[in-house]
């Protein structure tokens, strides 16, 4: 199913403003799949450019292939691809002429051949870029690379930039838009895509996970190795961790005791999930920064989706065998009880956005504490309103529907918001008389008010 191009406006702004001015570096980065080159040319459609797609290969031979897209965009009589004998060199020649953005995508593969290069790249945007019309984007899918290399202090390019653009997910309304398919069906491919552009295409109706996930073949079956191999040095100690996490051991001691990673060594591999996208550290949302009462999550809904279901059929997807999917459908139905809660969370700070709620909040989260938890709490701390939130991914009769509001109610108390206005609401699948319950000051949303 190919796919439009959708929900990147407020980065293609930011490019357009940068085409305005003289010249520009911009590095551009992101998870792998997650639609950064899509971005750069639609970006570039229309204007005078030179893309580059690098090579995990030497340098000369990434300089013989650059130089090579240069001379087919600007043939020369005089000139051929040994004439070049740097990137600086090309630069240089492309400097001479009009306005131009060149585009190096997976710049990561550069600096693998040779970390000189970094300080070849400091020159030309020093000396070349600034001095020139050019607009050179550097495009990377390592983000632990781009961040390490391209935009730490100890980088040669460092404070050289005119921002960056480190792309996320789409969310779920984007996605949805983009498989044009009912909210609830949309609900179901979300938890195993997430907003992924690349993973949404595969996908016309949830049940096709059968031949992409659970089929030795299928793309997202291999996807998650390379994904981390990619990444990662050690993907097999990170994989444990992140397969820890997805069967349900989300505070720190749990994860240390199901991988035997101690305590010490352990913040490492947290950190560096947690800083490419891969993991996420909660909190309660009235709780200070620095309590421990914390819990972790997959952020990543294809690799919560790939170390909960995939690794544990891998066994008899391998004898390519579906036996297992009536249970996997099972459980596939409570797994997405917490998928619902993000795409709820997001629904509400679109209503937030609207001014569609009972005031203005400017935090939201979950709570727990002591074996009870709230699944939404949204904040206004500084007029003092909350609004309460459960969801539920089950259709509600009225009767049902009363009796989590009234417990919502109970738990609030808990929370210790004393002297605060509070609001309770209520999101589902569906909810029986729906009407009735708003009628008496309560907030309640099933699927039918989902809109992109």
């Amino acid at each position: 199913m190919p796919i439009t191009f959708i929900d990147r406006e407020r980065e293609l702004e930011f490019l357009e403003r940068l085409w305005e001015r003289k010249n520009s570096f911009i590095p551009v980065y992101g998870r792998r799949r997650v639609g950064k080159t899509r971005l750069i040319k639609e970006f570039i459609t229309g204007k005078p450019s030179v893309y580059y797609l690098a090579r995990n290969s030497t340098y000369l031979d990434n300089l013989r292939e650059f130089s090579r897209a240069v001379l087919e965009r600007f043939p020369a009589p005089f000139l051929s691809v040994a004439s070049f004998s740097s990137f600086s060199n090309v630069f240089k020649y492309l400097a001479e002429k009009e306005k131009l953005i060149v585009v190096i995508d997976e710049f990561p593969y550069l600096i693998q051949s040779d970390k000189r290069v970094l300080s070849e790249f400091q020159y030309i945007v020093d000396e070349v870029v600034r001095a020139s019309s050019l607009h050179l984007i550097l495009v990377g899918s390592s983000v632990g690379m781009m961040e390490e290399h391209v935009l730490s202090q100890k980088s040669p390019l460092y404070g050289r930039r005119d921002g960056q653009i480190k792309l996320s997910q789409l969310d779920f309304f984007s996605s949805w838009k983009l498989l044009g398919v009912d909210v609830e069906e949309a609900i179901r491919v979300y938890g195993i895509a997430g907003g992924i552009p690349a993973y949404l295409e595969l996908f016309e109706r949830f049940e096709d996970v059968k031949r992409l996930a659970f089929d030795k073949r299928g793309f997202l079956y291999a996807e998650a190795d390379f994904l981390l191999s990619s990444e990662l040095r050690e993907p097999r100690v990170y994989k444990l961790v992140l397969k820890a996490v997805a069967e349900g051991r989300r505070r720190f001691n749990e994860i240390s005791n199901y991988t035997g990673i101690p305590r010490s060594n352990l913040f490492k591999y947290v950190e560096v999930l947690e800083r490419l996208g891969f993991l996420k550290r909660e909190i309660p949302v009235t709780a200070r920064p620095n309590t421990k009462n914390t819990l972790y999550r997959i952020e990543d809904n294809y690799l919560n989706f790939y170390f909960r279901f995939v690794e544990r059929y891998r066994e008899r997807i391998e004898l390519e065998s579906l036996e297992f999917w009536g249970e996997f459908l099972e459980d596939y139905n409570r797994y997405l009880g917490g998928v619902f809660e993000d795409v709820v969370g997001q629904f509400l700070i679109a209503l937030n956005r609207a001014g569609k709620l009972p005031f203005r909040f400017t935090k939201i989260g979950r709570w727990w504490r002591k074996g009870e938890e709230i699944d939404l709490v949204a904040l206004n701390e500084r007029e003092r309103k909350a609004l309460f939130v459960e969801v539920k991914w089950k259709e509600l009769e009225e009767r049902e529907a009363r009796g989590i509001l009234k417990d919502l109610e109970r738990k609030a108390e808990l929370v210790g918001l004393d002297g605060w206005e509070k609001s309770y609401g209520l999101v589902a699948k569906d909810i029986s008389e729906k009407d009735e319950l708003k009628n008496e000051n309560c907030l309640a949303w099933d699927l039918e008010d989902f809109r992109y």
